[in-house]
């Protein structure tokens, strides 16, 4: 047993250091060589423009085509590719993208999909007849907490992401998603003071008051899309590592909270399903309406981070998606966890629905999601549900202010203390409603030309039973001081 564990030890570390170095160093070429042959390009069309006035006309209407250039259409698969989000960059430094590269290229985490009008903060290239998108976000966070069971930590929360797409044929589009994450490295003891947060495991003990790292490979999949019609698009989708057809936007990647460090409360009755196993789905899309269907390993990731877990594909999900306009993404999802939480028995039917709003405005944009998340257990027979609010609002173009208030039934905050759970669920019961309620402000300051570089804070207070202030005292509290940084949007 000890040689099998030293061997994934020793490949876990080998995967870690290639893709860590291949990426970094591809990013970092990427953003070195960008100014220089923008530049280039830019001086040779201009040179062909002026000396060909037929070509003129063709080139502007070219760059109306491109995404990011027209945001008027609602949908997200129509030709014009108009409710793309985020692209805006010239039509000059992309390979070509027909609808379906298009319709790739605006998917989020797996296949999931913020508001259209968001614009991403991203960077992208072309490479040879590929086109590659990048994304990546970091915070250094000093979290301070009051209460006999608060605690006290500098850690830092990342990720990044990078896309790579290809035409296949006249109507399809091929593309690979890799998202990595360093917190298994920047959160030590495995997991960051959090009031009230449950779920997975840390040392073969469960996790409370805490949140866990998210695994080194957040995501590796492959997706292809192929348009059907001028309305319809088929989409399939593999993953090792990805996110199946079930909850929004995963928070660490969802436009309401870019603006905030720490995880929601509601992160495993909602979205906790980003980072799942053996992922399969199956997607068609028409005009505003997008249905999707998963099949997925069910159980959550274990406490090794810097490996790839892997299982039998014994959970399912079915996801139904509305984008009324650009503004709006709305989704109901439900599905079937097999044994997802390895120190519990039984499994898991999680229901989820959401609408998400985001208006671009000076500076970034008024982005907000209202998101209702339910768990029911084959085991204890209980339904936990959750509601999370949150918004981030840019004011003059370089201050945000953000909110967040969320309702959870939490029937795990005592699992490692079984004399005390007994006790409680004697005189009071098994489930505690729980309130979390969070402001917060980031100030953005130009130090880097590709990277938006914020200070913030936030202050969350909570709301709880009296039967179980005794063990977090009458009124705990939770600040946040923080450096933000990600890539700027459309650089």
């Amino acid at each position: 047993m000890l040689q099998n564990f030293s061997i994934r030890l020793a490949r876990t570390q080998l995967l870690k250091r290639l893709l860590v170095g291949l990426l970094c160093g591809g990013l970092g070429a990427v953003l070195e060589a960008q100014d220089g042959s923008i530049a280039a390009k830019n001086s040779e069309q201009e040179r062909q423009l002026s000396s060909s006035p037929g070509q003129k006309g063709s080139s502007a209407s070219a760059q109306e085509s491109m995404p990011g250039m027209d945001h008027r259409s609602p949908t997200p698969n129509q030709q014009d590719h108009s409710s793309m989000a985020g692209m805006a960059m010239p039509s000059m430094q992309m390979t070509e993208m027909n609808s379906a590269g298009m319709f790739l290229m605006n998917l989020s985490s797996g296949t999931a999909m913020n508001p259209a009008a968001w614009p991403m903060p991203m960077l992208m290239r072309p490479l040879g007849s590929w086109n590659t998108m990048f994304m990546t976000q970091g915070f250094i966070n000093d979290t301070q907490q009051s209460g006999p069971r608060g605690g006290d930590k500098l850690y830092s929360t990342n990720w990044f992401m990078a896309n790579a797409e290809h035409r296949a044929g006249r109507n399809g589009a091929f593309q690979v998603q890799l998202m990595l994450s360093l917190e298994p490295a920047t959160i030590t003891d495995r997991r960051y003071p959090l009031l009230f947060q449950t779920g997975e495991t840390a040392f073969g003990k469960p996790i409370v008051d805490g949140q866990h790292p998210h695994d080194f490979i957040m995501s590796l999949g492959f997706q292809y899309a192929l348009s059907l019609g001028e309305n319809t698009t088929l989409e399939l989708y593999f993953a090792p590592v990805g996110d199946p057809a079930l909850g929004p936007v995963a928070y660490p990647h969802r436009a309401s909270a870019m603006e905030l460090p720490q995880a929601t409360l509601s992160h495993h009755w909602q979205d906790s399903t980003h980072i799942a196993n053996e992922v399969v789905t199956v997607g068609l899309a028409y005009k505003k309406i997008k249905l999707e269907a998963s099949g997925f390993y069910g159980s959550e990731p274990d406490e090794f981070r810097w490996d790839i877990d892997s299982g039998p594909i014994n959970s399912w999900s079915t996801r139904l998606w509305y984008f009324p306009t650009k503004n709006w993404a709305a989704q109901v999802s439900i599905g079937h966890l097999a044994h997802p939480e390895m120190l519990q028995p039984g499994d898991q039917t999680r229901s989820t629905a959401s609408l998400e709003y985001s208006k671009p405005m000076p500076g970034g944009s008024w982005s907000s999601s209202i998101i209702w998340g339910r768990d029911h257990s084959t085991y204890t027979k209980r339904n936990l549900n959750s509601y999370t609010v949150e918004s981030a609002l840019p004011i003059h173009g370089k201050n945000f202010v953000t909110g967040r208030v969320e309702r959870v039934d939490k029937d795990e905050l005592f699992d490692g203390q079984p004399n005390v759970q007994q006790f409680l669920d004697t005189f009071y019961g098994s489930t505690f409603r729980i309130g979390g309620y969070t402001i917060g402000y980031t100030r953005d300051f130009d130090i880097f030309r590709h990277i938006e570089t914020g200070i913030g804070a936030n202050i969350e207070t909570y709301s709880l039973p009296g039967a179980i202030k005794p063990y977090y005292g009458d009124h705990p509290l939770g600040g946040n001081v923080f450096l933000r940084f990600r890539l700027k949007t459309g650089s």
